[in-house]
């Protein structure tokens, strides 16, 4: 079979009587049932007035629905999952700025999505799960949106996935992901981990967000094999989903793996019989520490990638064993083409810092009705991250932080990653995020919010003592908050933009400007 490029063929993967989505408490679908469902789906948007190019919003909640909407939905129109927590001011602006046709909301919704869409007069079309069926299986009642659409499926070319940037600072931008960009990236994560129609994820990401839709959901599928879709991530039933789904993998972001290690010692049996053939981490830096002790945890290599939206998820990642990986960096080029860059254009060599620039199949064609955005973002022939960055000797990428996060003291640039690694050396630590914090003579200050590990206790002079006996001067916190927690994004990412303010150290007049940052996947 030649290399598939859309959803559709990318699902042709898997064996008819292959498990595809399974969830808590409920019977398993397989891969011939998934296939089914995706006709069935595609037939009755059809018959609903929506095809090729339609838009169609997804606010559902978590599960093994919200994985089986997108890729049927996505096989006869264009899909733009949202997160459900979003308020009516945040549903107006991304509705809008999708220009979604139509919204599908779970049969019982009544909150602001139905609300906005009505007023933007968005037609609202309702998801009916169907408990007693295999896990995923749904049906769509509404309203015709148009009249009936010709039956054709998705294309390659066509957009399969909208998503936005976070848009941390300013106005976020729109990310259309074609088919061929979802299976390049599904094909990317699959060769990297050697995944097999024999593998089972855990998934306790978002599935509204590129990391959970692309690394768990589709590179799973697309290798034939299966995803356990939990309803979110949450700690205390971590354990008792990997007794239940018995994976051979799960992925996610630093902070669910730093929330799950405490936990370990209280789930020994759980533990004794996980079978974990690798963990995953992507989205942001991993601490080389937490990454140490979850080897030592789980018995298995952890695997650190690094990924972002408008790659449609993976750039780089660590290799399984025997090949390489190393702690504090994201890896190797896996899939794109992974490089460092000059201001002025200039590919680096190994050892020299700049900003990391990609390119390949995977890579957006550029953010929607933005062309001021895309062409400093495609500037010199290569998708700009908006990262720094350095590779080593072989080839594996360390991110030193994004470009717009370096703090500048005084003229001393400063890489909060660095000063991370430091304080997660403290015994005490169990998280830390670094970040800028305004100053009236210096322009910006360093400071940190520290979470402290379970029983320890740990003053802030403590803590900048221990840091001045690894760092420069100038790279010392002045200010250290310990916290009960730090605050999270919606996808559990930690932000140091903004965190400032949120922290209450600045009004928000103050705080630091910059643009929306890519999304980081």
């Amino acid at each position: 079979m030649s290399e598939a490029v859309s959803i559709i063929e990318r699902l042709a993967a898997g064996a008819d009587d292959a498990p595809a989505i399974s969830a808590p408490d409920r019977i398993t679908l397989s891969h011939g049932g998934l296939r089914q469902l995706i006709s069935e789906t595609a037939a009755q948007l059809h018959a609903l007035g929506l095809g090729r190019g339609d838009r169609v919003a997804i606010v559902l909640p978590n599960g093994p629905e919200m994985a089986t909407v997108f890729v049927a939905v996505a096989a006869a129109a264009s899909t733009a999952p949202l997160n459900p927590a979003y308020r009516a001011d945040e549903l107006d602006f991304y509705l809008s700025d999708i220009g979604a046709k139509a919204i599908l909301v779970a049969e019982d919704e009544s909150g602001p999505a139905v609300t906005v869409a009505e007023r933007l007069d968005i037609a609202v079309l309702r998801l009916t799960a169907l408990r007693d069926a295999p896990a995923g299986s749904f049906k769509i009642e509404g309203k015709p949106v148009g009249p009936s659409v010709s039956p054709g499926l998705a294309e390659d070319g066509d957009i399969a996935l909208l998503l936005h940037t976070s848009g941390t600072t300013s106005r976020p931008k729109l990310v259309p992901l074609s088919h061929a960009n979802l299976a390049a990236s599904a094909a990317h994560i699959g060769a990297t981990l050697g995944l097999t129609a024999g593998d089972r994820c855990l998934n306790i990401m978002p599935l509204f967000h590129i990391h959970g839709l692309i690394a768990a959901v589709l590179s799973s599928l697309a290798a034939g094999g299966s995803v356990f879709c939990t309803p979110g991530f949450n700690a205390l039933r971590f354990f008792h989903w990997l007794s239940e789904a018995r994976p051979s993998w799960y992925t996610a972001v630093p902070t669910m793996h730093q929330a799950i290690l405490p936990r370990a010692t209280r789930n020994a049996e759980a533990l004794a019989a996980a079978s974990l053939r690798f963990i995953r981490s992507s989205s942001a830096s991993l601490p080389p520490q937490v990454m140490a002790e979850l080897e030592a945890t789980f018995g298995c290599p952890v695997i650190e990638s690094y990924g972002m939206t408008e790659a449609a998820h993976q750039m780089a990642s660590n290799r399984l064993p025997p090949g390489l990986r190393k702690p504090g960096s994201v890896g190797a080029a896996a899939g794109p083409e992974v490089a460092v860059m000059a201001p002025d254009g200039r590919l680096l060599q190994p050892g020299d810092t700049g900003e990391i620039v990609i390119r390949g199949p995977n890579v957006t064609a550029g953010y929607e009705n933005n062309p001021d955005a895309n062409a400093t973002a495609f500037a010199h022939g290569w998708f700009h991250t908006g990262d720094q960055g350095v590779l080593d000797d072989d080839f594996y990428l360390r991110v030193t932080g994004r470009l717009k996060e370096i703090i500048n003291r005084g003229g001393e640039k400063i890489s909060p990653l660095e000063v991370d690694d430091v304080l997660m050396d403290h015994p005490a630590v169990a998280q830390v995020v670094t970040f800028a914090t305004p100053h009236d003579k210096l322009g910006e200050e360093v400071a940190a919010a520290i979470v402290l590990r379970e029983g320890m206790a740990v003053t802030e002079a403590e803590i900048r003592s221990f840091a001045a006996t690894r760092l420069a001067d100038f790279k010392v916190p002045r200010i250290v908050l310990i916290l009960d927690e730090i605050p999270k994004g919606a996808t559990g990412k930690l932000q140091r933009i903004g965190l400032a303010t949120k922290l209450g150290l600045v009004k928000p007049e103050l705080a630091k400007p910059g643009l929306a940052k890519p999304g980081l996947g």
